[in-house]
């Protein structure tokens, strides 16, 4: 193994913006339904710091969990 190769599989990470606006960390560089992709990143963590950082933003939704309440507004 190379080091650019070692490097190629290190990159792995991607956020996929879906349709209802929510995004996803997957490690495939394509997602069906996916209108937007960003990445690669080398890791998890940094997927994880770059998605909330774009729900900040306005470019992706919170995913809501069903099993906790939501505030009233």
């Amino acid at each position: 193994m190379t080091y650019e190769s070692h490097m190629d599989e290190t990159k792995c990470w991607f956020i996929h913006r879906l349709v209802d606006g929510t995004c996803e960390i997957t490690k495939e560089p394509e997602s069906q339904g996916a209108d937007k992709t960003w990445g690669p990143f080398e890791a998890q963590g940094e997927a994880i710091a770059r998605r909330v950082g774009l729900i900040r933003s306005g470019h992706c939704q919170p995913r809501l969990n069903p099993d906790v309440p939501q505030p009233k507004i």
